[in-house]
Protein backbone atom coordinates (compact mmCIF):
# COMPACT_ATOMS: atom_id res chain seq x y z
CA UNK A 1 0.00 0.00 0.00
CA UNK A 2 3.03 2.49 0.44
CA UNK A 3 5.23 1.47 -2.17
CA UNK A 4 1.32 2.58 -4.21
CA UNK A 5 1.03 5.49 -2.51
CA UNK A 6 4.23 6.58 -3.40
CA UNK A 7 3.71 5.21 -6.86
CA UNK A 8 0.82 7.99 -6.55
CA UNK A 9 3.04 10.91 -5.45
CA UNK A 10 5.71 10.63 -8.06
CA UNK A 11 3.13 10.28 -10.82
CA UNK A 12 1.30 13.66 -9.64
CA UNK A 13 5.23 15.63 -9.38
CA UNK A 14 5.69 14.52 -12.94
CA UNK A 15 2.50 15.46 -14.21
CA UNK A 16 2.76 18.81 -12.58
CA UNK A 17 6.19 19.24 -13.93
CA UNK A 18 4.92 18.34 -17.22
CA UNK A 19 2.40 20.87 -17.40
CA UNK A 20 4.33 23.62 -15.77
CA UNK A 21 6.72 22.76 -18.78
CA UNK A 22 4.31 23.11 -21.41
CA UNK A 23 2.55 26.27 -19.61
CA UNK A 24 6.37 28.11 -19.68
CA UNK A 25 7.22 26.55 -23.35
CA UNK A 26 3.31 27.90 -24.56
CA UNK A 27 4.26 31.71 -22.91
CA UNK A 28 7.46 31.58 -24.60
CA UNK A 29 6.09 30.77 -27.92
CA UNK A 30 3.24 33.17 -27.30
CA UNK A 31 4.09 35.62 -25.12
CA UNK A 32 6.83 38.53 -25.62
CA UNK A 33 6.65 42.52 -26.31
CA UNK A 34 6.39 45.25 -28.77
CA UNK A 35 6.74 49.11 -28.61
CA UNK A 36 4.75 51.22 -31.66
CA UNK A 37 4.19 54.85 -31.78
CA UNK A 38 2.27 56.93 -34.46
CA UNK A 39 -1.27 57.59 -35.48
CA UNK A 40 -3.96 59.57 -33.13
CA UNK A 41 -6.86 58.36 -35.23
CA UNK A 42 -6.53 54.83 -34.38
CA UNK A 43 -5.60 55.15 -30.52
CA UNK A 44 -8.64 54.77 -29.24
CA UNK A 45 -9.05 51.90 -31.17
CA UNK A 46 -5.50 50.24 -30.42
CA UNK A 47 -6.09 50.43 -26.69
CA UNK A 48 -8.94 47.79 -27.40
CA UNK A 49 -6.77 45.75 -29.62
CA UNK A 50 -3.64 45.78 -27.25
CA UNK A 51 -5.88 44.55 -24.29
CA UNK A 52 -7.07 41.50 -26.53
CA UNK A 53 -3.60 40.56 -28.25
CA UNK A 54 -2.49 40.70 -24.71
CA UNK A 55 -5.12 37.63 -23.37
CA UNK A 56 -5.46 35.66 -26.54
CA UNK A 57 -1.40 35.56 -27.38
CA UNK A 58 0.37 36.90 -24.46
CA UNK A 59 1.58 39.57 -26.39
CA UNK A 60 2.32 43.27 -24.60
CA UNK A 61 2.19 46.27 -26.97
CA UNK A 62 3.06 49.44 -25.39
CA UNK A 63 1.73 52.48 -27.66
CA UNK A 64 2.59 56.40 -27.70
CA UNK A 65 -0.12 58.35 -29.80
CA UNK A 66 2.46 60.43 -30.51
CA UNK A 67 0.74 61.16 -34.68
CA UNK A 68 1.41 60.42 -37.97
CA UNK A 69 4.38 62.34 -38.77
CA UNK A 70 6.31 61.05 -35.61
CA UNK A 71 5.37 57.53 -35.91
CA UNK A 72 7.04 57.18 -39.67
CA UNK A 73 10.15 58.87 -37.96
CA UNK A 74 10.53 56.54 -34.93
CA UNK A 75 10.01 53.12 -36.81
CA UNK A 76 12.30 54.60 -39.47
CA UNK A 77 14.79 55.50 -36.61
CA UNK A 78 13.90 52.08 -35.23
CA UNK A 79 13.34 53.22 -32.05
CA UNK A 80 9.78 51.12 -32.30
CA UNK A 81 8.73 47.54 -33.42
CA UNK A 82 6.20 49.13 -35.58
CA UNK A 83 5.04 52.49 -36.83
CA UNK A 84 1.16 53.31 -37.21
CA UNK A 85 0.26 56.52 -39.92
CA UNK A 86 -3.00 57.66 -41.45
CA UNK A 87 -1.20 58.66 -44.43
CA UNK A 88 1.10 56.36 -46.75
CA UNK A 89 4.50 56.54 -47.39
CA UNK A 90 5.61 59.12 -49.73
CA UNK A 91 8.36 57.57 -51.94
CA UNK A 92 10.92 59.23 -49.44
CA UNK A 93 9.80 58.25 -46.41
CA UNK A 94 9.52 54.93 -48.09
CA UNK A 95 12.95 54.53 -49.18
CA UNK A 96 14.38 56.40 -45.48
CA UNK A 97 12.17 53.64 -43.93
CA UNK A 98 14.72 51.30 -45.45
CA UNK A 99 12.67 48.19 -46.50
CA UNK A 100 9.57 48.72 -44.42
CA UNK A 101 6.25 47.36 -45.29
CA UNK A 102 2.71 49.68 -45.07
CA UNK A 103 -0.20 47.52 -44.18
CA UNK A 104 -3.89 48.83 -43.67
CA UNK A 105 -5.23 47.25 -40.95
CA UNK A 106 -8.13 49.94 -39.68
CA UNK A 107 -10.96 51.84 -41.89
CA UNK A 108 -12.77 54.80 -40.25
CA UNK A 109 -13.29 59.14 -41.03
CA UNK A 110 -12.75 62.54 -40.00
CA UNK A 111 -15.59 64.04 -39.38
CA UNK A 112 -16.27 67.62 -39.23
CA UNK A 113 -16.80 68.38 -35.99
CA UNK A 114 -18.19 72.05 -34.78
CA UNK A 115 -19.44 74.04 -31.91
CA UNK A 116 -22.41 76.45 -32.41
CA UNK A 117 -24.81 76.66 -29.42
CA UNK A 118 -28.21 75.35 -29.93
CA UNK A 119 -27.10 73.86 -33.37
CA UNK A 120 -26.60 69.63 -32.98
CA UNK A 121 -27.36 69.13 -37.10
CA UNK A 122 -25.48 70.83 -40.01
CA UNK A 123 -24.41 70.33 -43.49
CA UNK A 124 -21.47 71.32 -45.29
CA UNK A 125 -19.63 70.03 -48.46
CA UNK A 126 -15.74 70.19 -50.00
CA UNK A 127 -15.96 73.54 -51.69
CA UNK A 128 -17.16 75.07 -48.90
CA UNK A 129 -14.68 73.61 -46.79
CA UNK A 130 -12.10 74.33 -48.54
CA UNK A 131 -13.31 78.14 -48.86
CA UNK A 132 -13.25 78.39 -44.83
CA UNK A 133 -9.71 76.81 -44.68
CA UNK A 134 -8.85 79.40 -47.33
CA UNK A 135 -9.84 82.37 -45.43
CA UNK A 136 -13.03 82.98 -48.38
CA UNK A 137 -16.41 81.95 -45.90
CA UNK A 138 -15.34 83.84 -42.93
CA UNK A 139 -19.26 83.81 -40.93
CA UNK A 140 -21.85 80.98 -40.35
CA UNK A 141 -24.21 82.96 -41.83
CA UNK A 142 -22.45 83.39 -45.26
CA UNK A 143 -24.75 82.28 -48.20
CA UNK A 144 -22.83 79.67 -48.74
CA UNK A 145 -23.77 77.95 -45.43
CA UNK A 146 -27.25 79.18 -45.15
CA UNK A 147 -28.20 77.47 -48.74
CA UNK A 148 -26.98 74.22 -47.30
CA UNK A 149 -29.21 74.45 -44.51
CA UNK A 150 -32.37 75.65 -45.01
CA UNK A 151 -34.54 75.74 -41.99
CA UNK A 152 -31.59 76.47 -39.51
CA UNK A 153 -31.08 79.70 -38.04
CA UNK A 154 -27.47 79.69 -38.04
CA UNK A 155 -25.88 82.53 -35.80
CA UNK A 156 -23.95 85.66 -37.11
CA UNK A 157 -20.73 84.21 -35.47
CA UNK A 158 -17.24 83.91 -36.76
CA UNK A 159 -15.66 80.85 -37.87
CA UNK A 160 -12.61 79.38 -36.14
CA UNK A 161 -11.15 76.60 -38.38
CA UNK A 162 -8.99 74.23 -36.32
CA UNK A 163 -5.88 72.38 -37.91
CA UNK A 164 -3.38 69.92 -36.87
CA UNK A 165 0.07 71.45 -35.79
CA UNK A 166 2.07 68.74 -35.88
CA UNK A 167 2.45 66.20 -39.12
CA UNK A 168 -0.58 64.57 -39.07
CA UNK A 169 -1.99 61.50 -41.28
CA UNK A 170 -5.47 63.11 -40.45
CA UNK A 171 -4.32 66.33 -42.17
CA UNK A 172 -3.59 64.55 -45.24
CA UNK A 173 -6.65 62.54 -45.19
CA UNK A 174 -8.57 65.92 -45.04
CA UNK A 175 -6.35 67.93 -47.48
CA UNK A 176 -6.46 65.29 -49.76
CA UNK A 177 -10.50 65.33 -50.17
CA UNK A 178 -10.30 69.14 -50.26
CA UNK A 179 -7.60 68.72 -52.91
CA UNK A 180 -10.20 66.71 -54.95
CA UNK A 181 -13.07 68.81 -54.30
CA UNK A 182 -11.54 72.59 -54.85
CA UNK A 183 -8.58 73.50 -57.93
CA UNK A 184 -8.25 76.60 -55.88
CA UNK A 185 -6.94 74.30 -52.77
CA UNK A 186 -4.86 72.03 -54.70
CA UNK A 187 -2.80 74.63 -56.53
CA UNK A 188 -2.86 77.08 -53.60
CA UNK A 189 -2.12 74.99 -50.61
CA UNK A 190 -2.13 71.14 -51.96
CA UNK A 191 -2.15 67.67 -49.46
CA UNK A 192 0.44 66.39 -46.99
CA UNK A 193 0.66 65.26 -43.84
CA UNK A 194 1.40 69.03 -42.81
CA UNK A 195 0.63 71.92 -44.84
CA UNK A 196 0.65 75.48 -44.59
CA UNK A 197 -3.42 76.64 -43.94
CA UNK A 198 -4.03 80.17 -44.70
CA UNK A 199 -5.78 80.64 -41.63
CA UNK A 200 -7.42 79.06 -38.57
CA UNK A 201 -5.84 77.55 -34.95
CA UNK A 202 -3.31 75.06 -34.53
CA UNK A 203 -3.34 72.58 -32.17
CA UNK A 204 -1.38 69.77 -31.06
CA UNK A 205 -3.15 65.76 -31.48
CA UNK A 206 -6.62 64.83 -32.29
CA UNK A 207 -7.09 65.30 -28.41
CA UNK A 208 -5.89 68.82 -29.19
CA UNK A 209 -8.09 69.73 -32.08
CA UNK A 210 -11.33 68.05 -29.91
CA UNK A 211 -10.19 70.38 -27.10
CA UNK A 212 -10.47 73.64 -29.19
CA UNK A 213 -13.27 73.24 -31.29
CA UNK A 214 -15.48 71.98 -28.03
CA UNK A 215 -14.40 75.45 -25.88
CA UNK A 216 -14.21 77.62 -28.91
CA UNK A 217 -18.36 78.92 -29.94
CA UNK A 218 -18.10 79.03 -34.03
CA UNK A 219 -15.26 76.83 -34.64
CA UNK A 220 -15.15 73.35 -36.54
CA UNK A 221 -12.29 71.34 -37.42
CA UNK A 222 -11.21 67.50 -38.90
CA UNK A 223 -11.53 65.44 -36.03
CA UNK A 224 -11.54 61.85 -36.13
CA UNK A 225 -14.85 60.23 -35.50
CA UNK A 226 -14.13 57.99 -32.11
CA UNK A 227 -13.08 61.50 -30.71
CA UNK A 228 -16.55 62.86 -31.75
CA UNK A 229 -18.59 60.11 -30.00
CA UNK A 230 -16.15 59.72 -26.87
CA UNK A 231 -16.52 63.86 -26.35
CA UNK A 232 -20.41 63.86 -27.50
CA UNK A 233 -19.15 66.40 -30.58
CA UNK A 234 -21.68 67.25 -33.42
CA UNK A 235 -20.42 66.17 -36.59
CA UNK A 236 -21.34 67.72 -39.92
CA UNK A 237 -23.22 65.98 -42.49
CA UNK A 238 -20.56 66.15 -45.87
CA UNK A 239 -22.71 66.65 -49.67
CA UNK A 240 -20.83 63.39 -51.29
CA UNK A 241 -20.09 63.16 -55.06
CA UNK A 242 -23.80 61.89 -55.69
CA UNK A 243 -25.04 64.78 -53.98
CA UNK A 244 -26.11 63.24 -50.90
CA UNK A 245 -25.51 64.83 -47.50
CA UNK A 246 -23.83 61.83 -45.50
CA UNK A 247 -23.04 61.46 -41.70
CA UNK A 248 -19.73 60.06 -40.21
CA UNK A 249 -21.28 56.77 -39.36
CA UNK A 250 -20.83 53.22 -39.68
CA UNK A 251 -22.92 52.23 -42.36
CA UNK A 252 -21.80 55.46 -44.78
CA UNK A 253 -17.62 54.79 -44.02
CA UNK A 254 -18.52 51.14 -44.82
CA UNK A 255 -19.77 52.76 -47.87
CA UNK A 256 -16.90 54.12 -48.89
CA UNK A 257 -14.86 51.05 -48.23
CA UNK A 258 -17.15 48.97 -50.80
CA UNK A 259 -14.78 51.40 -53.75
CA UNK A 260 -11.94 49.54 -52.98
CA UNK A 261 -11.86 46.91 -55.50
CA UNK A 262 -8.25 45.74 -55.54
CA UNK A 263 -4.94 46.51 -53.73
CA UNK A 264 -1.79 47.82 -55.27
CA UNK A 265 1.59 45.97 -54.41
CA UNK A 266 2.61 49.02 -52.11
CA UNK A 267 -0.83 48.80 -50.01
CA UNK A 268 -1.48 52.56 -50.84
CA UNK A 269 -5.43 53.09 -51.07
CA UNK A 270 -7.46 56.45 -50.80
CA UNK A 271 -11.10 55.89 -50.57
CA UNK A 272 -11.60 60.47 -49.96
CA UNK A 273 -14.04 61.43 -52.48
CA UNK A 274 -15.72 58.30 -53.67
CA UNK A 275 -17.61 57.53 -56.96
CA UNK A 276 -20.83 59.11 -57.52
CA UNK A 277 -22.84 55.35 -57.69
CA UNK A 278 -21.45 54.95 -54.02
CA UNK A 279 -24.91 56.95 -52.84
CA UNK A 280 -23.84 56.75 -49.38
CA UNK A 281 -20.56 56.84 -48.86
CA UNK A 282 -19.25 59.34 -46.36
CA UNK A 283 -16.49 61.41 -48.85
CA UNK A 284 -13.75 61.93 -46.02
CA UNK A 285 -13.67 58.08 -45.06
CA UNK A 286 -9.58 57.08 -44.78
CA UNK A 287 -7.38 53.72 -43.93
CA UNK A 288 -5.01 53.85 -41.20
CA UNK A 289 -1.88 51.53 -41.88
CA UNK A 290 0.82 50.00 -39.89
CA UNK A 291 4.29 50.40 -40.57
CA UNK A 292 6.48 47.78 -40.26
CA UNK A 293 10.63 46.71 -41.19
CA UNK A 294 11.17 43.78 -43.74
CA UNK A 295 13.63 41.45 -41.60
CA UNK A 296 12.66 42.56 -38.20
CA UNK A 297 14.22 40.59 -35.20
CA UNK A 298 10.15 40.64 -34.14
CA UNK A 299 8.71 39.31 -37.08
CA UNK A 300 7.19 36.41 -35.40
CA UNK A 301 5.46 38.66 -32.94
CA UNK A 302 4.37 41.33 -35.63
CA UNK A 303 2.67 38.93 -37.78
CA UNK A 304 0.27 37.33 -34.80
CA UNK A 305 -0.41 40.88 -33.46
CA UNK A 306 -0.92 42.39 -37.01
CA UNK A 307 -3.29 39.03 -37.69
CA UNK A 308 -5.13 39.49 -34.54
CA UNK A 309 -5.86 42.72 -35.18
CA UNK A 310 -7.30 42.07 -38.80
CA UNK A 311 -9.20 39.32 -37.54
CA UNK A 312 -10.64 39.34 -34.10
CA UNK A 313 -9.82 42.55 -33.35
CA UNK A 314 -11.95 44.28 -35.94
CA UNK A 315 -14.79 43.35 -33.65
CA UNK A 316 -13.91 46.30 -31.67
CA UNK A 317 -14.29 49.10 -34.26
CA UNK A 318 -18.30 49.72 -34.99
CA UNK A 319 -18.85 50.73 -31.38
CA UNK A 320 -15.72 53.70 -32.31
CA UNK A 321 -17.39 53.55 -36.60
CA UNK A 322 -14.11 51.68 -37.51
CA UNK A 323 -15.99 49.28 -39.91
CA UNK A 324 -14.75 46.18 -40.29
CA UNK A 325 -12.04 46.71 -43.24
CA UNK A 326 -13.16 44.75 -46.54
CA UNK A 327 -12.16 41.06 -47.45
CA UNK A 328 -9.97 42.26 -50.45
CA UNK A 329 -7.85 43.99 -47.87
CA UNK A 330 -7.18 41.79 -45.42
CA UNK A 331 -6.05 38.85 -48.00
CA UNK A 332 -3.69 42.01 -49.27
CA UNK A 333 -2.35 42.20 -45.42
CA UNK A 334 -1.91 38.77 -45.22
CA UNK A 335 0.25 38.28 -48.22
CA UNK A 336 2.47 40.97 -47.29
CA UNK A 337 2.80 39.28 -43.81
CA UNK A 338 4.08 36.28 -45.17
CA UNK A 339 6.70 38.31 -47.50
CA UNK A 340 7.91 40.51 -44.28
Amino acid sequence: MKRIKLLVLVIAVAITGITTWLTTAANATTGGSLTGAGSTLVAQLMASWTSGVQRADGIQVTYGAVGSGAGIAQITARTVDFGASDAPLTSAQAAACNGCVQMPWAMSALGIGFHLNGIRRLTLSGPVLANIYLGKITTWRDPAIVKLNKGISLPNEKITPVFRSDGSGSTFAFTDYLDRVSRTWKSQVGSATAVSFPTGVGAKGSAGVTAVVASTEGALGYIETSYLITHGLPGAAIVNAAGKAVYPNLANIEAAGKSVKHVPASNELHIVNPPKKYKFAYPISTFTYVIVPKGSPKKSLLSTFINYVITKGQAFGPALDFPPIPGVVSTAVRTSLNNL
